[in-house]
């Protein structure tokens, strides 16, 4: 939800950032240093600050910013922070153990929703160091707890057990560096373990949830560049000002544990991996955004399922590219999704195969393609997303395609292929309305007819159907060299044409 996007700037409350130059830093540039950046994120602040010695202390300290569109807005309230000078150049900063956070918006619904959230540290250091132009936040903590203790959506209030992130033994640093127009931001961090705790009861439909989970080792690191005039109301024009922000996270294990119940009914599982990496990052070249885990393990049971079922995978990951703004000039755009040697029980199989005829060897989905395209349309702007969608017109172009790799194993048989096309965009009329494509892909299927007669003995293809399979298959595909291979090159010409091994058959 919109709402959530300012609790990121609080990250500024952990360490805003530095190069690792030795000089002598004051307190207030500390303090100034913290109101730029806070400022730059559309935050207002109010405070009383005194001066006694080496410390400057600032009481009353609060921080409110309204929310995109009239939703609401989110404010802070940390009572007193002090920023101690050393007398070796760094200053330390003092946060309470306690910090509460307010947010008030409108749903989806206009209905209002009011939260709050608690920040908590244990222990917590943070020492700055560097120059007014250039600071360093380095921190350290045996823990740092964010908790959700209250939410409300109109008349109705859930009743929370928890709802809480912990991270503990928090270790990291992070630098800013002032420029002309951008202030550059670089961020590292370790933590481990990190878990997080959902139990909640909902007040309409009575349903339960306890969720919770843990991630051992887990690091993050990030860069970015924040510009003087960034406003979070319109990120559009931050982005054209040249915000942006790549960041990567890391852990070695993962796990969770859920259990929902509703009126009787039961859904319960839990999921694991050996290792894991989340990756992100948006620019004025365009939103990424990727995952991948590592011995990959899935439990679910339910009181509807006659058994329980236990999924493995070796690895699974997908990556997302794609424009977010409009531009005259053509950007990367990128799909791509791996489930490699998933595995399910024998109940399962035995579901569809009781004989066992098929083979249950590891099976492997994968695919990675690529192109260039434009928007014609800033995608984080409303209005404009408004007046695409009532006047039901597209919202971008597809200049070219790339297919780098399709490959399904599964059952005995193997389907790869890749290939490339190009869209002309002036032809619309050739292909029902879609832009001209021009290009090839060349698919291999190793093992399909052994396949397809399986199916056939099992009695999950009629063997009328069998016969029209193996025709259209003899159509577009020839033998291929090796046994059960059959080989395909689709091509569509400049000019219309589309071939299948050199066959027009358009």
């Amino acid at each position: 939800m919109s709402y959530l996007r300012p609790l990121a700037a609080s990250a500024v409350l952990f360490g805003v950032t530095g190069t690792a130059a030795l000089a002598d830093l004051t307190a207030d540039q500390v303090w100034q240093d913290w109101t730029t950046y806070l400022e730059e994120f559309g935050y207002r602040i109010t405070a009383d600050e005194s001066r006694s010695g080496d410390t400057l202390t600032i009481r009353d300290l609060a921080m409110e910013m309204a929310l995109p569109e009239g939703e609401g807005a989110v404010s802070m309230r940390m009572g007193q922070v002090e920023f101690v000078e050393n007398g070796d150049g760094t200053v330390t900063v003092v946060l309470p153990e306690t910090m509460p956070i307010a947010i008030a918006a409108s749903d989806d619904e206009a209905q209002q929703v009011t939260m709050t959230l608690e920040m908590t540290h244990e222990a917590l250091e943070m020492i700055v160091s560097g120059t007014p132009e250039a600071m360093q936040y380095s921190y350290d903590a045996e823990a740092v707890t964010m908790a959700l203790t209250d939410l409300r959506a109109g008349e109705e209030t859930p009743e929370i057990r928890a709802a809480q992130i912990r991270l503990e033994d928090l270790n990291g640093t992070s630098r800013t560096a002032l420029g002309e127009t951008t202030r550059a931001v670089q961020q590292n961090m370790t933590a481990g373990p990190v878990t997080y705790d959902l139990d909640f009861t909902d007040p309409t439909e009575g349903g339960t949830l306890v969720f919770s989970g843990s991630l051992a080792n887990a690091t993050f690191a990030g860069t970015g560049a924040i510009p003087e005039s960034f406003d979070t109301n319109d990120m559009s024009a931050a982005l054209r000002d040249g915000f942006r922000f790549d960041s990567r996270m890391e852990y070695q294990t993962g796990s969770t544990v859920y259990r929902f119940e509703d009126d009787g009914d039961v859904l319960e599982g839990a999921n694991g991996s050996d290792r894991g990496t989340i990756t992100s990052s948006i620019g004025p070249d365009g939103l990424r955004y990727g995952g991948a885990g590592e011995g990959v393990t899935i439990a679910i049971s339910s009181s509807d399922m006659p058994f329980p079922v236990d999924l493995s995978m070796a690895r699974m990951g997908f990556d997302i590219a794609m424009p977010v703004i409009e531009s005259e000039t053509m950007q990367d755009y990128a799909v791509g999704m791996e489930l490699a040697e998933f595995t399910m029980p024998d109940q399962l199989w035995s579901l569809f195969d009781p004989g066992a005829q098929l083979p249950r060897d590891p099976a492997t989905l994968k695919l990675d393609l690529s192109g260039k395209g434009r928007l014609f349309v800033d995608l984080f702007d409303p209005e404009q997303m408004a007046n695409i969608e009532s006047s039901e017109s597209a919202p971008g172009e597809v200049e070219s395609l790339t297919l780098h790799d399709l490959t399904l194993d599964v059952a005995g048989a193997t389907l790869t292929g890749e290939g490339a096309f190009k869209f002309d965009q002036t032809d619309t009329e050739s292909f029902g309305g879609a832009p001209a494509p021009e290009g090839e892909v060349d698919l291999r299927l190793v093992g399909g007819n052994g396949l397809l007669d399986k199916l056939i003995a099992m009695g999950l293809v009629p063997q009328d159907q069998a016969t029209g399979v193996r025709m259209m298959m003899g159509l577009f595909a020839r033998s291929g060299p090796g046994e059960d291979e059959l080989v395909s090159k689709i091509e569509v010409t400049e000019d219309g044409q589309v071939l299948a091994n050199g066959q027009r058959i358009k």
